[in-house]
Parts: structure tokens; sequence; C-alpha cells
């Protein structure tokens, strides 16, 4: 977490000197330790500690200091001089998805615009439009980043309220060894962000479970503390900076699976069961399922279902999307489960931006059951990122290779994780990616403008007979940048035509594909991969929340790629090699 609080002041400072002019070396400067220390493996503290900042790419004796100071007071001086030096209310500006330092120079310079409420005021009466640069369209563009930003507000990332979740939950178990705690609403249907978080217990001493609950390390507030519910604000810095409100109820055991469905199902789910209920002359509620007075289902989830003449919803499922009508006729997909994933396609190691050796990834990688990899390092145009230009790269390719014929069981495949460009062309020619054994293509920029233009773009790079892959399809980045405006069915038409698959991303801020548009590439019948696009060890063990996505958008292991033998991604990629040359 300290590692992150660098970075963030690193990049925070650079983009501050940008807004007030200063000199471009310094910015950017600032912007590479930012980076530097953002992939940094170790705690930038013990490197402090040891004398061993400087070791770092890109760290001079200016940015040692600095990082020394914030580990030993907590703040840098210079950081808090530039703070000073701009209205506190630009930094909520540039948090807006398309408003960088530049925009937010020239309206603050140009419409003394310094705050939200400001901007949205010349949007409004069309003062922005006179600012060059700033036309209808950027208007609004900025307009729906405002709405974005405003409704990305007190929600945490799905994984870090699950790590968050766990972390209670054990601390719970360890208290009373008896009870049985479960995770309940929208964190248990695995939505990509979450409010709040719901835990149910069960069991005989609740007066212990409340006790240890309200008084666990990290709470920030009590907001009610009952016989059977409470209520608090709880942070771990370790986790994420967020802080998040979390709901404990205890119910009896004879009411566990009707209060876990209810807790559980969203409000548009739960209304359904409830009419079905109803038909049936039957009252459904957080106690059971009752005939009259008397309850006959309640103790289980799968009994509340079954009573319903239903069969059973996973969590994941329950969004009233058809899954009800499935489950009256015992159709529901049997959809993929994370033991099913055999290889990981996306990752980087040293060679570009990873942290994490080779051999430690294969390592890794081995541990969690996988049969194969793909090593997908950036290619040239991530500069920022340390892309191989196509000399690195081949030779980069060649040692893959050669590494692999070392191994046993275990295949590891060469790969890059290619740039797409303005035009749709790669950032290597066909001759380069021949070379490869599998092709992932990506937007890193340029990801704003006409739906048209950037749609255009991606079907281009999928008519390229060497691209098998495109990764984190809308480049979306959760609360932090919007998807780009892409003709999503289109892009999923244009994959299906050319066989080339479309990646669900694991990294926790992404979940690219997200859920909808990854049921509407499975009913077209898209193949998919899940993938963690992994920078160190830790990295591969994301792939749940992707699984977790496919899951909320109806894949089955028959439509993700990666549950296959390496053959099949062989055979996969030679299928669309031969096909469209």
């Amino acid at each position: 977490m300290r590692n992150q609080q660098i970075s963030d002041i690193f990049s925070q400072m650079a983009d501050i000197m940008e807004i007030i002019g200063e000199d471009h070396f310094r910015i950017n400067t600032y912007r590479k330790v930012a980076r530097v220390i953002h992939d940094c493996g170790p705690d930038i503290a013990t490197l402090a500690a040891q004398e061993g900042l400087q070791s770092l790419p890109g760290i001079g004796k200016s940015s040692a200091e600095k990082i020394h100071e914030f580990v030993h007071h907590g703040s840098i001086a210079a950081h808090q001089q530039l703070l000073r030096k701009i209205p506190t209310g630009l930094l909520d500006i540039l948090r807006i998805p398309g408003m960088g330092p530049k925009g937010v120079a020239a309206v603050w310079k140009g419409l003394q615009v310094t705050s939200l409420a400001d901007l949205r005021r010349v949007i409004e009466n069309r003062e922005l439009e006179t600012l060059p640069g700033f036309g209808a369209r950027k208007s609004e563009s900025l307009t729906r980043g405002i709405e974005f930003l405003e409704s990305s507000q007190g929600r945490v990332l799905f994984a870090h309220g699950l790590k968050m979740a766990e972390l209670v939950i054990g601390q719970l178990r360890n208290a009373d060894r008896d009870a049985k705690i479960e995770l309940a609403g929208s964190l248990r249907r695995c939505c990509e962000t979450v409010g709040d978080i719901d835990l149910l217990a069960q069991g005989n001493n609740s007066e212990k479970l409340m006790e240890t609950f309200t008084a666990l390390e990290g709470v920030r507030e009590v907001l009610a503390a009952g016989e059977t519910k409470a209520s608090i604000r709880f942070a771990c810095s370790d986790i994420c900076p967020d802080i998040v409100q979390i709901d404990l109820r205890v119910v009896p055991a004879e009411s566990m699976g009707a209060a876990w469905q209810y807790f559980t199902g969203s409000k548009y789910h739960n209304v359904r069961l409830r009419e079905i209920a109803s038909q049936k002359k039957l009252k459904l509620n957080e106690y059971g399922l009752f005939r009259g007075g008397k309850m006959i289902a309640g103790k289980t989830e799968a009994e509340i279902y079954k009573k319903l003449g239903l069969s059973y919803i996973r969590p994941t499922m329950r969004e009233d999307r058809g899954e009800i009508e499935l489950a009256r006729n015992s159709q529901l997909p049997v959809v993929i489960d994370l033991k099913d994933i055999r290889g990981d396609l996306h990752m980087h190691t040293p060679a570009s931006d990873g942290r994490a050796t080779l051999e430690e990834l294969v390592a890794m990688a081995r541990t969690l059951g996988y049969e194969y990899i793909a090593i997908t390092d950036h290619s040239h145009s991530s500069a920022i990122a340390n892309g191989l230009d196509a000399e690195r790269l081949l030779k980069h390719a060649r040692q893959l290779k050669k590494f692999n014929e070392s191994l046993e069981n275990f295949t590891v495949l060469a790969s890059s994780e290619v740039d797409i460009l303005m035009d749709g062309s790669l950032d290597y020619p066909d001759e380069v990616l021949a070379e490869l054994d599998f092709v992932m293509a990506s937007i890193h920029s340029g990801m704003t403008g006409p739906e048209e233009k950037l749609t255009t773009r991606l079907l281009r790079a999928m008519e390229n007979p060497y691209v098998n892959c495109i990764g984190h399809p809308t480049g979306r980045m959760i609360n932090v940048r919007e998807a780009m405006q892409l003709d999503m069915n289109a892009v999923i038409r244009q994959a299906r035509q050319t066989g080339t698959a479309l990646e669900i991303s694991s990294r926790p801020i992404r979940l690219d594909l997200n859920d909808i548009h990854c049921r509407m590439a499975v009913d077209a019948g898209v193949k998919l991969i899940v993938n963690t696009d992994a920078h160190d060890t830790a990295g591969l063990q994301s792939m749940r929340f992707g699984v977790a996505i496919a899951q909320r958008g109806w894949a089955k292991k028959e439509d993700i790629l990666n549950t296959q033998p390496i053959e099949t991604i062989l055979d996969w990629v030679a299928k669309k090699r031969k096909m469209i040359n």
C-alpha cells in the first residue's frame, strides 16, 4: 500500500506541474518515478532502509530523498508546496475521464473554473465551447465523465470488497468456530463494484459474534450494534484505501437458506421469486417460505428454489436476465468454474514491465495446476511499459522457445501484447508476428473519439491473420476511466467472422469484457479467453475474478478457449492464419 501511496504522490506532482506549466523534463521524470514505484515488487520502505532506491531505473538522488522523506514523515514537502499553487477543486476535475492536466489548465486559466460545479456551469451555458479544443462534442464527453465520476463514488472494486469480507469472516470464525458465516449481497453475486458488504451468521453465541465484529481491528465507526444485527464502517489499508460499510446479521438455522437467498439475489430476481410464490399461494421472505402460517422451506437455498418449481440458480446468475425461465425447465447452463482453467495467456516479464522472472511465473502457474502460459510482453509503442522493438522481440521469442524446450509437461508460448495503432494496424509487421506462437492485440492509447472511428480500428485489427485475441477490448478501468465508445455488436460479429477471441481480463480494475458483453459474445458463439494480465506472481492468482465475470455472462467451459488443452490453442492459431490467408 505504501508503494501505491508514494506512486500516487509522484503522479499527482507531475499533474500539478503540468497544470501550472513547469518544465517538461521534470514532469516526465516524476511520471517515470511514479511508474517505477508502482511496479516495484518489494516494499519501497525496505529499499529505502537498505539504501537501494537508486538501484531502481529512473530514481535519482532527488527522487530518493523525497521517498525517504515520505517513509520517515508521511508526506513530501515539495508535494505540499505544489498543492498550495492550485485551487484544490482542480484535483476533482482532474479525475474526470478524458480531462488531463492540459485540459484542467485550459479551463482554469481560460474560464476561472476551479471546481466541478464551475465546470458544470460553463458546460451548461456553453462557455466551455469558446475555448480552443473544447467544442460541443468535448462538452458532451465531459458531461458523461462527470456523471461517471459521481456514479462511482462510494463503491469499491469487487476484488477489494471480497478480500475485506474474507478478512472479516476469517476473524469471526476464529472467535466462534461453531458459527456458520457466509457472504451475501452483491459481493456474493460477484458484481464488479459493491457499495457495502453483507454477511450472514448462524451460531449459538450471537452476543460473542457481535462483540467480535464491532471490535475488529479496522473498525472506523460502529453504526449499529444489536443482538442480531450490527453495522460498521471498516477499512484495511493493505487492501484498499476505501472505507466500506459491513452489515452482519445472525439468523436461526431454520431460516439460514431463506435469509441467504433473500440477501443475495438482486432486487429484480427476488421480486420474480416472490411473484412465483404468490402465484402458488405461498409467501416468501427472509425468514422462510410459508403456506399460511406454516414454514415449508427455509433451511437451505436449494429447498426454496425446489419448492418454487425451479432448479437451483447459482448466485452469479441471480439478476433476472432470463435465468428464472430456464430454471423452470431445468435448462440452466453449466457455467465455467475456476477449476476448468488450464492456462493463462496474458502476462508480462521484466523484458517489458513485469516484475517476476519467467521461471517464477512458470513455477506459480504449475502451482495453480496450469498446463501452459503465454508470455505477452509489450510492443514497441508502449514506451512507458518498456515495450520491445522488433529486434528485441525476436530475440526474446527465441529465448522463450528455447526455454520451452527444456520443460516437461508444460508449455510456454512465445507471444506479445501488440499495440493496435490509430489506423487499426499493428505495432509489428506480419513477418515478425509470424514468428510468435500466439498474439494478443490491445489498444493502450487514443481511446477517445467517435464510436465509428474506434470501432473501425478494432475491426481492422481483427482482420489481421496473426491476431488471436483482443486484450481488454473496451479499455475501461473501473472507477477511473470509462470504456471506449464501441459498437459492441459489430466488434462481436467481427470476432466471430475472423476467428478472433475476446479477452475477459481478470485484473480487478479492468474486468473487461464485462458481464453484459460477455453474455453477448457467448450468445453469438464467440470464443473468450479469461486472462490475468499478470505483472508478478501474485497477479496470476487473480484468475478467480475473471472467472466470476464469465459466470455472470453465462459462459460455459466450451466458450472459454483456455479451458482447452494446448493442442486446441495451437489449432485455433493455425486455423485463423490458414483461413484468412
